[in-house]
């Protein structure tokens, strides 16, 4: 028994998504393991979260706006990436996400590829240098920029770029927020856990052109407004993310409120209606 959530209208949606639904794979495809994460600040308007554009040529929702993220790789697991983690062991991640220790791959893997992904696609580091300092963005710093390139490059991994930048990441700023379980009719699926994490106000995105196209700094309330006139497609994760971040007045106050919730795994189905595609969740 499921309850229709909502519909968004066919010219709301990312290129080619409900067409997707015409042609849905006769075996639907193992989830891959993937993290996104929210880059929250507080602005005069409240708690802002950074919106990205994917590029056309993307294989997953092309064109569509969302949280930086992607698949889980096998070195995000790898202990040199979770020694750079402060606050979280393997066993507290375990627990938040719902994962055995002896789970492949780990639950550290999660969060290590939240923060990686953010640093690729937006040039921001969530981390702190050696005196307690945030590490600035790609977008303010060329040594930062070359360690980035580095990474794009496939010739350091994320833990040799906290290396190399003698950086570590305080997980306890670092939330768990979402999970959601992409449907069976869609050809790529993704088991994508959501994590959220503020950052300071006056942190410069630069993008990695390869894979998004655009980036806007928005509350809730300013994005949902875009995607209702058609100006800002998006998802259903994205939306539903958002409308549960409108709820909160400040980043901080978001993630506490976030801390303190079970965070259940949501897998929807996906139904054509005559105006456009409903998501319908169990």
């Amino acid at each position: 028994m499921s309850d229709r959530i909502f519909t968004i209208p066919f010219d709301r949606l990312p290129p080619g998504f409900a067409e997707m639904l015409d042609h849905p794979p006769a075996t639907p495809p193992t989830p891959r393991p993937a993290a996104t994460i929210l880059l929250l600040r507080d602005g005069p308007a409240g708690v802002e979260t950074l919106m990205l554009r994917r590029v056309r040529s993307s294989g997953f929702v092309p064109g569509a706006y969302v949280f930086a993220g992607g698949r889980v790789d096998g070195v995000d697991g790898a202990p040199e990436a979770t020694a750079r983690l402060r606050g979280l062991t393997p066993e507290a991640a375990g627990r938040r996400l719902g994962l055995a220790p002896d789970t492949s791959p780990p639950a550290t893997a999660y969060y290590v590829a939240a923060l990686r992904e953010a640093f690729e696609e937006t040039g921001v580091l969530v981390a702190r240098d050696t005196t307690g300092a945030p590490v600035p963005s790609a977008g303010e710093s060329a040594e930062v920029t070359r360690v980035r390139d580095l990474l794009l490059a496939d010739e350091i991994t994320f833990a040799g770029a906290l290396d190399r930048l003698d950086a570590t990441v305080d997980a306890t700023v670092v939330e768990y927020v979402a999970h959601w379980i992409t449907p069976v009719q869609e050809p790529r699926r993704y088991d994508t856990r959501f994590f959220a994490a503020v950052v300071e106000r006056d942190r410069r995105v630069l993008l990695n052109p390869g894979e998004m196209t655009d980036a806007v700094w928005l509350t809730p309330a300013e994005a949902i407004d875009r995607h209702r006139r058609g100006a800002l497609p998006m998802v259903f994760p994205t939306i539903r993310t958002l409308e549960e971040l409108a709820d909160h007045a400040s980043a901080a106050g978001a993630l506490a409120a976030y801390a303190a919730r079970d965070i259940p795994p949501i897998l929807p189905r996906l139904v054509r209606t005559p105006t456009g595609v409903g998501l319908e969740l169990p």
